[in-house]
Formats: C-alpha cells, sequence, structure tokens
C-alpha cells in the first residue's frame, strides 16, 4: 500500500469519526453554540489540521506538507471572510441560533461532495491542458483587484437562484414550502405530499454560495499545487472548521475590516504565481510566508486602526434587528 493510500484511509476515518461525534454526541441536542463551545471546537480543527499535515510530513515527504499547511491557511482565511456571508443569510432568514449549527453541518456536508467534483475537474484540466493555468492565474488576479477596489461588500440573500426559483409559481405547485419553521425539520409529508420548510430554503442557500465562494478558493489552492490528495483534504480540514469558527468570530468580525484587503492581495499573489509557473516557480515556503505576513498585518491594522461607526449602526445591515425579509414572504 502507498504512502498516500495510507494517508487517504487516515483522512477519511478522521473526518467520518469527528463528524459523527460532531453531529450525534455534541450536539445532539439542539443549542445555541456559545463563545466557548465554537472556541474549543475552532482548535480541535485546526489542532487536527496541524496534526495531519505532521502524517503528510512523515508518510509523504517535506514539500507536500508545506504544500499543505499552505493550501490550507489560503482556504482557511478565504473562508473567514465568507463568514460574514453566513450571517447575513441568516440575519435575512431570520433563522434561530439554535438552528444554525445545523444548517451549516449538513451545507458543509453537502460541500466537501461538490467541492470533490470541482477540484478533480481544476485537476484534470490543468493536467490536460496546461494553458488553463493562465486563465486561472488571470481570474485570480483579475478578482483580486475588484475585491481590493470594492468599498463595501454588499450581500443580497434575495437575488439567489435557488430564493427564485423556490418563489416561483410551477415550483411552489409541485413542492410547497410552508410560511413557518417548524423545529428543526428540513422536509415532511403531508397527505402523502413532501412539503419543504424555510430551513430547507436556508440550507440550498447556503450550499449555493458555497459554490460561489469555491470559484475563489478552488483555483487560489491550486495555484499551490496539483495534488489531489492535498488540494481537497486541505480544503476538507478548512471548511469543516468553518462551523465553530462561525460562532467564534460572529460577533467580531466587523472588527478585521482590513481582512478584505489583505484577502485580495492573496489572491493577486496567488495569481501572479500561476501565471509566472513557467518562468519562475516561487518557492512554496516564500508563498507561506508572503500569505501568512499578509494575514497577519491585516488583521493587526484592522486592530490597531478601527473602522469608524456608520451612521445606521453595525446593527442594521447583519445584526439581525431589520429581519422584514424573512420567510413569511415564501407562499405555499
Amino acid at each position: 500500500m502507498s504512502h498516500e493510500m495510507i494517508m487517504w484511509i487516515v483522512f477519511g476515518v478522521v473526518v467520518a469519526l469527528m463528524l459523527y461525534l460532531d453531529l450525534k454526541v455534541f450536539h445532539r441536542h439542539e443549542h445555541e453554540v456559545r463563545m466557548r463551545e465554537a472556541l474549543t471546537w475552532s482548535a480541535v480543527w485546526v489542532g487536527l489540521a496541524l496534526l495531519f499535515m505532521v502524517g503528510v510530513y512523515f508518510e509523504m515527504g517535506y514539500q507536500p506538507a508545506l504544500e499543505f499547511l499552505t493550501a490550507y491557511l489560503i482556504e482557511k482565511s478565504l473562508s473567514v471572510d465568507n463568514l460574514f456571508v453566513f450571517l447575513m443569510i441568516f440575519s435575512y432568514f431570520g433563522v434561530a441560533p439554535r438552528l444554525q449549527h445545523k444548517v451549516l453541518f449538513w451545507g458543509i456536508l453537502s460541500a466537501l461532495l461538490m467541492r470533490l467534483a470541482f477540484i478533480g475537474a481544476g485537476v484534470a484540466l490543468l493536467h490536460s491542458f496546461h494553458w488553463i493555468i493562465y486563465i486561472f492565474g488571470a481570474f485570480l488576479v483579475y478578482t483580486g483587484v475588484k475585491m481590493f477596489l470594492e468599498k463595501d461588500r454588499e450581500v443580497h440573500p434575495e437575488r439567489n437562484p435557488v430564493l427564485r426559483l423556490v418563489r416561483s409559481g410551477p415550483v411552489r405547485r409541485f413542492f410547497p414550502i410552508t410560511k413557518r419553521y417548524l423545529g428543526n425539520r428540513f422536509i415532511f409529508r403531508r397527505r402523502g405530499t413532501l412539503i419543504g420548510t424555510p430551513l430547507l430554503v436556508v440550507l440550498l442557500v447556503v450550499e449555493t454560495t458555497d459554490l460561489v465562494f469555491a470559484t475563489d478558493s478552488i483555483p487560489a489552492v491550486l495555484a499551490i499545487t496539483t495534488d489531489l490528495f492535498i488540494v481537497y483534504t486541505s480544503n476538507v480540514f478548512a471548511i469543516l472548521g468553518l462551523r465553530a469558527l462561525y460562532f467564534a468570530l460572529a460577533g467580531v468580525m466587523r472588527m478585521f475590516h482590513h481582512l478584505h484587503y489583505g484577502l485580495s492581495l492573496i489572491l493577486a499573489f496567488v495569481g501572479v504565481k500561476m501565471l509566472l509557473a513557467d518562468y519562475y516557480k516561487i518557492p512554496i515556503g516564500l508563498a507561506l510566508g508572503v500569505v501568512a505576513a499578509i494575514l497577519a498585518i491585516s488583521v493587526i491594522t484592522s486592530i490597531l486602526y478601527p473602522a469608524k461607526a456608520s451612521a445606521g449602526g453595525p446593527a442594521e445591515g447583519a445584526g439581525g434587528k431589520k429581519s422584514e425579509h424573512r420567510t413569511s414572504d415564501i407562499e405555499h
């Protein structure tokens, strides 16, 4: 058995065991995830990722381990920026805090399968058509510049194609959606007809939003390595810790207002790395140092130079105070 096959087996066992413990043991009973619990779980997932990196080092060598750490750091940092979008989605739909963990659990679990398909396709394209590396690189540079120039990132859940589809007449006739939440249920049967709940709509919006996230993060990680094992496992460890990180940072995400600029620079940097791949290969150690330095600087400057409070107050945009756009306008 090859070293990589051993690590695939270890990876599968660890992820399956942790998902089982998360859903069936520690979150068997629904409850609002508090800061202490969220920080504990965040530390657990980060610790598991680092332990896995050590395993990669001993089984596969120094270079794959460094590639894993760099890819993990990029995916993790890009995920932090996306937590704000999850916050907006939950606020828009008025999802109770005790139900948010379940939505994120199943949403991220679905993301594992979708990202496997995305990553597999990306790796296959790069191996078969090397010139696509220039398209990926140019796309990342463009995305990074566009993100850097955006003054404010606006989120419009009502524009999500899934929500528009659910609100359309034909879909409502064949698959009606209740106006109110029914506990933690996504779907139920009434008189032989399957009926969805608003929680199912929230889940689908979260899943489709993750697909949009993947268009940035996966090419960025492919700029580090095209090894399917490294790309996928680093992605999985990063997004599995996303739920705990969401609850840990939900209340303080707006403190890191310069992170937006740091992430845009990271995207542009890995895009340039892709564009230069045939002429100069930027060492992985240097790439890791640049990414870590950009993240550190953006966080430190956010703390040293806090954002000025807007006239409307922070609660108006995403704090849940304005919740007139709730699921009450989703009809049978």
